[in-house]
């Protein structure tokens, strides 16, 4: 298990998995150790994973300043992985609550960026943080689900704020899956052993998001973006994920029919395969792609954390 030193000489650890060219893999969570990222489904027979914990989770220590879990205060640990790694320029995914880091990242050092992918990431870092109505829009898709009537007053409760502390997980966890089968149940009871909890309550301080700033920083990235959204994630919603696109001046959206927060679990034949094509430059792509019925796109389009399931 590889090691390297924040700036400010918290250790911090990175797994290896694949081969091929690397691409540098943020979780989210929030701080959420990156074990929960598996192998992407399948991208390691493409790609030469670099999976970062983040600091306070995994492998990588506690930082001795709790203020640093901040998301912009963690945006040099990026910086240093790749200094560590001898990349000038780096491909960098980042999933959920990562992608804000990501974001922040692409806007301070923009020409350390070669290209960015951002899977179902909310844009915290943008202001725009899923609301309950979006949530509740997006789980009441899944009406035909044979879970969904006993399963949907649990959500409502969660998303609204109505049920406090109380919130039965295991029911509220399935409306962030596509396929809520044994592989995503295992996944989902993974979350608290996984999770820094005090770090993610942490992380989205709203003193670390600049969103004015961001967006005049973001505009100047040259690297060609890819947004990834799930057509029936809830945060965010497909709609919400095309703000994130429009806020880079090379950024395309593809919503991943059937979809919701972790779409390499739910078709990884199909994630890999969108992904891949977008890091070798054969993928990318304008004008609209085909819709799905709920007010989402499939494919590329063109565009000039008390523990949350998947907060993004």
């Amino acid at each position: 298990m590889p090691i390297f030193t924040a700036p400010d000489g918290t250790a911090l650890a990175y797994h290896v998995r694949g081969e091929g060219e690397p691409l540098v893999v943020l979780p989210g969570g929030p701080m959420r150790a990156s074990e929960y990222l598996g192998d992407l489904g399948g991208l390691t027979a493409h790609r030469r994973l670099i999976l970062l914990d983040l600091r306070g989770t995994g492998d990588s220590a506690v930082p001795a300043d709790p203020a640093t879990y901040r998301c912009d205060r963690q945006v040099e640990d990026v910086e240093a992985l790749r200094a560590h790694l001898g990349l000038e320029r780096m491909d960098l995914l980042a999933h959920s609550a990562g992608g804000s880091l990501a974001m922040l990242y692409a806007a301070r050092h923009p020409r350390r960026m070669a290209r960015l992918v951002l899977v179902t990431a909310i844009p915290w870092a943008l202001g725009r943080p899923a609301t309950a109505e979006e949530r509740l829009a997006a789980a009441r898709l899944r009406a035909a689900e044979p879970w969904f009537t006993a399963a949907f007053p649990a959500f409502e409760a969660w998303a609204t704020g109505a049920a406090g502390d109380d919130i039965d997980f295991e029911t509220v966890d399935a409306f962030f899956y596509g396929r809520w089968d044994d592989t995503a149940r295992a996944h989902a009871a993974a979350a608290d052993e996984q999770t820094n909890d005090d770090a993610g309550e942490r992380f989205h301080d709203p003193a670390a998001y600049d969103p004015p700033a961001l967006r005049a920083a973001l505009a100047g990235v040259e690297a060609p973006v890819l947004v990834l959204a799930g057509e029936v994630d809830g945060g965010p919603r497909p709609e919400r994920a095309r703000l994130v696109a429009e806020a880079f001046p090379h950024a395309e959206l593809a919503v991943q029919p059937g979809a919701a927060h972790y779409p390499w679990l739910d078709d990884p034949t199909w994630f890999t395969a969108r992904t891949e094509a977008f890091l070798t430059g054969t993928g990318t792509g304008t004008g609209t792609d085909s819709g799905t019925g709920n007010g989402a796109d499939t494919g590329t389009g063109s565009g000039t954390g008390v523990r949350l399931p998947s907060p993004g």
